[in-house]
């Protein structure tokens, strides 16, 4: 389970397959370094205690220790290393567990443990591993000149209509490829393919949001098969959901916040961290506006209240409305990616 925000993890898979079983850590020169569990680590261990907790079914949070011998365990439990990053490890709980009952005194309150400073300390590991494998997707971006778009929104936005509209409308002007996610099904990926666009699908599971690394492997596809964006524009259209992505860089370059004229006008407010953390909003749906009482003026201007240099464009994918505002966005964008790719590899 993901510590920052609950979803569940280890069911990710890129284009159908499991996802690496490899974990990453990011090395004091930079680079990563990829390793299984079994493996020997190339440097120090510091063993945790070995006090770990379960959950009742009611919510309850129990503690102990295999040192403890009070009850008798047939736990598989591999170790916990303290090294910057978090290792989860599956436990096989073949036997009756006494204290699970709510009336041990080893038994602690769920809500309190949630504060506890030692759980606060694993979601800010998982965020800093995270973000440093950002930087090492952004640098390679960058090294290859690509212009890379995490495309953000709730369900039934028109991300995915957007998009496919996008990839239509601007083939042949440059290289473009895809890194689709949701937490199940190809459907998006194989109408993303119908265009004649390379895409990696990138299924997460119980997971809300992709994280840099399922964007590293799905890089690392694109690039085996010949399929990579050199020079060119990496769309990542990321799972529906305005709470969780906000949260994950994933070496993007801008983050762009989809938001349709059929949802509500105060979804800024709701969901602030989507929006402060975005650099443009794209409004969609325009063509719908003449049937609705959605107010555009004041959705944007809660929007810009939060993040004042938001830059917007309204559009529709259906009509076409506003869409040479949003491809010359895109290609400015991109113009400044190949120029400072060019600059950089000329010193």
């Amino acid at each position: 389970m993901c510590t920052v925000c609950g979803c569940g993890e280890g069911e990710t898979r890129i284009d159908g397959k499991a996802a690496d079983a490899d974990h990453e850590h990011i090395g004091p020169d930079g680079k990563v370094y990829r390793h299984r569990h079994g493996d020997t680590h190339p440097h120090a261990h510091h063993h945790h205690d070995d006090t770990h907790e379960h959950v009742a079914p009611d919510g309850t949070v129990f503690r102990h220790s295999h040192n403890d011998h009070g009850h008798e365990h047939g736990h598989d439990h591999g170790h916990h290393h303290d090294h910057g990053h978090v290792h989860h490890h599956h436990a096989a709980h073949d036997h009756d567990h006494a204290h699970h009952r709510p009336d041990r005194p080893d038994a602690i309150d769920g809500g309190a443990a949630l504060n506890q400073p030692r759980l606060i300390t694993i979601e800010r590991d998982i965020l800093a591993k995270n973000d440093g494998l950002a930087a090492v997707n952004r640098r390679r971006f960058a090294e290859r000149g690509v212009f890379v778009l995490n495309l953000m929104s709730s369900p039934g936005s028109g991300k995915t209509t957007l998009l496919t509209r996008s990839l239509t409308d601007l083939k042949g002007r440059f290289p473009v490829a895809v890194i689709e996610g949701d937490q199940q099904t190809s459907f998006d990926a194989d109408r993303i393919r119908a265009t004649g666009t390379p895409a990696v699908q990138v299924n997460t599971g119980k997971g809300c949001h992709l994280d840099a690394s399922m964007v590293a492997q799905a890089a690392d596809k694109l690039a085996a098969d010949g399929q990579f964006a050199e020079d060119g524009v990496l769309f990542v259209e990321n799972v529906g959901n305005l709470v969780c992505p906000a949260g994950f860089d994933l070496g993007e370059t801008h983050r762009v916040v989809v938001l349709s004229v059929t949802e509500g006008e105060d979804k800024p407010l709701k969901y602030p961290d989507m929006f402060v953390r975005a650099d443009l909003l794209v409004v969609n749906k325009i063509d719908l506006l003449p049937h609705l009482t959605f107010d555009v003026e004041r959705m944007i201007g809660y929007a810009q209240r939060l993040n004042p240099s938001l830059a917007v464009i309204q559009l529709s994918a259906t009509t076409g409305q506003g869409l040479e505002d949003w491809y010359d966005w895109i290609a400015d964008g991109l113009a400044e990616a190949r120029a400072s790719h060019t600059a950089t590899a000329a010193v």
